[in-house]
């Protein structure tokens, strides 16, 4: 499949959507630090949770994605990607690169991790072997191209529009909605794996964060604590109004213990509510 480009030079590269020869040697790289697998590994994870990877989309990072432009193949590992659909491969088979058009989907979205001062990932280098920027603009014609800084914690979101990409402004939340994922990508400051930084996160269309692995199982056990409580509340004091339950449903977990601990000397709801108050 060929296909041909006009780039601000008037020059029209060749490009040639071929899969790589089996002896092709793919670069070999180390990533540049210890944060860029976490993240691109955290917002794959929070996507399997949520349920919402299928087996027919290709989402990854540090995985060399090819084009063949003027005879000679190009190849870009983003730090992370997501394809909505691929081809199959054969059973047994595992994918060493992945060509857009004659295995699937262009990528619909694509993300860069600021790491080095030269800031390649601004590169809009028009010839062999390409800057990253005019790689994904120019010759895969990526909708959305994503670069994040976690040092500052600046986030840029590029949409491609008639051939060029043009920056995106956040939400009054300060987050991005990518349509073909149909979800909002924002920056969230924290702590993960040892690392306190900022952050890509997801949130749904209604606003809601998408939880990590760990963030379920502590909302869970959270959960746990709050049934106890109010089973013990309910069998100590009654039925217990709906202003104050919802009260306690905003209770810390530390808060939800020392609950626990005091509702056994409660005389009536007024204990209750005057305890509340205190939080």
């Amino acid at each position: 499949m060929t296909a041909t480009l006009s780039t601000p030079t008037t020059v029209i590269p060749q490009i040639q959507w071929e899969k790589l020869p089996a002896d092709f040697i793919l670069p070999d790289d180390p990533v540049e630090n210890i944060y860029q697998p976490i993240q691109a590994a955290a917002l794959r994870e929070i996507l399997d949770l949520a349920g919402l990877v299928t087996p027919d989309m290709l989402i990854g990072s540090n995985f060399g994605i090819c084009a063949t432009v003027n005879h000679k193949i190009v190849v870009k590992a983003p730090d992370w990607f997501y394809i909505p659909s691929v081809f199959p491969v054969e059973p047994g088979v595992i994918r060493r690169s992945y060509t857009p058009h004659t295995e699937g989907d262009v990528p619909a979205v694509v993300m860069e991790f600021l790491s080095d001062t030269e800031q390649g990932e601004y590169s809009a280098k028009s010839t062999y072997p390409y800057g990253k920027w005019y790689f994904y603009e120019r010759i895969l014609q990526v909708p959305i191209y994503v670069i994040f800084d976690p040092d500052e914690g600046n986030l840029e979101v590029h949409l491609l529009k008639s051939g060029h990409y043009e920056l995106q402004s956040p939400d009054e939340n300060g987050r991005y909605w990518l349509e073909s994922m149909n979800l909002f990508l924002g920056v969230w400051q924290g702590t993960r794996a040892e690392l306190t930084t900022s952050w890509l996160r997801w949130w749904d269309g209604s606003g809601n964060l998408l939880p990590w692995a760990d963030e379920r199982v502590a909302q869970s056990f959270e959960q746990g604590k709050l049934a106890i409580v109010t089973r013990l509340l309910t069998r100590k004091l009654g039925t217990i109004e709906p202003d104050l339950q919802a009260k306690i449903n905003h209770l810390s977990a530390a808060d939800l213990d020392e609950l626990s601990e005091v509702l056994l000397d409660f005389a009536d709801v007024s204990d209750l509510s005057h305890w509340l108050t205190q939080r």
